[in-house]
């Protein structure tokens, strides 16, 4: 059965006819029912709660366009989380703000006892490839909750306000259940907000998305991943409670990823850890991780004869020729 102080607060939205605070105490009553493995009754409240949802909206040419046929799984793909905290190589400052943050969930009851709530807005500041989505991931496997990406080729419709809608459909399924929602490239929203060049319509589905991620409840972890901070808006950056950097990896860093690398395939890769580092310092992790995983490829197609140094040795000189090839492509510059 829902808490004391639920049914208090949802009495008292009600009768004072606070419709999103409501809506957010119902949302929170579902997803601890199902947490309790009352399905049933998490499901007929969910089932009341989507019914409340416009089901048409007007498009710009007076035609309607029913957004029921929108299937859930086109607006969100949702991840069972595999990756852990531990697997990943982080600033330690970034480590401690995870353990942090997982911890605040983790003891959600003692910090609601003092009117407290844990943080559930999280903002990832970093370049492409350096493990911003990983960390979402890993954040989620900690909470022991599902991971649900946002695409955003699904909630981007053509027809007036439909986005704005679909937006809120989607936010709407993340709430009734304990979940990581997970925005990636999210300066794409912030350039768009603030672009002099787009349409109004796109300024106001920003505006409604931020709107919408104050009142999501704090069994919602909503983490927004950005390549570009700059381009971010201050309204944007308010939103988020949390913010971490994940930089390009430094040398000890790129280090220690071959040193778990070799532990990991328990094969001697015939080069130091170091002098890996040295070699690919640059790269990002998605790259190393390319890197590993095409001499492991060859290693284990060249069996039983397979020489795991020759094999680097070959693959060094091939990333090096494609860098070079790619600096002259690109004329030296990003």
């Amino acid at each position: 059965m829902a808490r004391a102080d639920l049914l208090t607060s949802l009495v008292k939205f009600g009768v004072n006819g606070d419709k999103v605070r409501f809506r957010k105490v119902v949302e929170t009553i579902i997803s601890e029912e199902r947490a309790k493995q009352h399905s049933v009754l998490a499901e007929k409240l969910e089932k009341l709660l989507q019914q409340s949802a416009p089901e048409f909206k007007s498009a710009a040419n007076g035609t309607v366009s029913p957004l029921s046929t929108q299937r859930i799984d086109n607006l969100l793909h949702e991840i069972s989380p595999q990756k852990r905290l531990d697997d990943l190589i982080l600033p330690e400052d970034v480590k401690q703000i995870c353990r942090e943050v997982v911890q605040e969930h983790h003891r959600a009851d003692l910090l609601r006892s003092y009117g407290l709530e844990p943080r559930n807005r999280v903002l990832l500041i970093g370049p492409p490839g350096n493990g911003k989505t990983s960390l979402a991931e890993a954040i989620a496997e900690s909470l022991m909750v599902p991971l649900y990406v946002v695409r955003y080729e699904g909630v981007v419709g053509t027809y007036l306000g439909e986005t704005a809608v679909r937006l809120r459909r989607l936010i709407d399924h993340a709430c009734t259940r304990k979940c990581v929602l997970f925005f990636d490239e999210f300066e794409t929203l912030g350039k768009e907000r603030g672009d002099t060049h787009e349409t109004g319509e796109i300024k106001r589905v920003v505006s409604s998305l931020l709107m919408q991620i104050d009142t999501l409840p704090s069994h919602v972890v909503v983490i927004g991943a950005t390549n570009h901070p700059e381009l971010l808006d201050r309204a944007v950056w308010r939103r988020f409670q949390v913010r971490m950097d994940l930089p390009e990896p430094t040398r000890a860093r790129l280090e220690e990823w071959f040193e778990r690398f070799q532990r990991r395939l328990d094969i001697d890769l015939g080069y130091a850890s170091g002098t890996l580092a040295k070699k690919l310092y640059g790269l990002n992790f998605a790259e190393i991780e390319e890197f590993g995983t095409t001499v492991f490829r060859q290693y284990v197609l060249e069996q039983p004869d397979a020489n795991m140094k020759s094999i680097i040795s070959r693959t060094l000189k091939h990333w090096a020729a494609r860098s070079a090839k790619t600096e002259q492509d690109t004329g030296g510059t990003d």
